[in-house]
């Protein structure tokens, strides 16, 4: 028997959101971490997304692709994020994480050389392996513009790493 009231409707809101949550956070979380770069800032603002999915649950989680929605959130954070990073920090040299493969971390300076949309459809299509459709409604642009982004990525990710291939045993 079903409850009637605010304890049901607050058990089964709760309920959707967390078994929401719990089936897209990662999936989120790596395409956030694709595009800023930063597993801490990723975090942050992964965690931002989804509390904003929280606020508009009600209203989102009727929607046919919530997980896009919550996407073009953390996405637009992300974008928001390099723009804010780009103005304070131009002139502050990269330190490099020693701790990773040099082919992957070759591969990880060239996305984060990519200006943001670039980024953004990268790692929505190779690293999420999402359609340009939804990647279009993600990115509020036309499908078009997104394919425009992953060729102009292809090119320029293809020209950085032709020039930085490290002999690997």
């Amino acid at each position: 028997m079903k409850r009637i009231g605010s304890v049901a409707e607050s058990e089964d809101f709760e309920e959707s959101y967390e078994w929401f949550f719990r089936g897209e956070y990662q999936g989120v979380l790596r395409t956030v971490f694709v595009i800023v770069g930063d597993r801490e800032t990723a975090r942050d603002l992964t965690q931002e997304a989804f509390i904003r999915l929280y606020r508009h649950w009600k209203k989102v989680s009727s929607y046919d692709l919530p997980d896009a929605w919550v996407r073009h959130v953390a996405v637009r954070l992300g974008i928001q994020h390099l723009r804010r990073k780009r103005l304070q920090d131009r002139f502050v040299p990269e330190e490099r994480d020693h701790s990773f493969d040099p082919v992957i971390w070759d591969v990880q300076r060239a996305v984060k050389s990519l200006p943001p949309a670039q980024r953004a459809a990268v790692a929505l299509f190779y690293f999420e392996d999402r359609p340009s459709s939804e990647i279009a409604r993600i990115l509020d642009c036309s499908e078009s513009t997104v394919r425009v982004h992953l060729h102009k990525a292809r090119h320029k990710l293809a020209h950085l790493l032709e020039g930085s291939k490290t002999d690997v045993d």
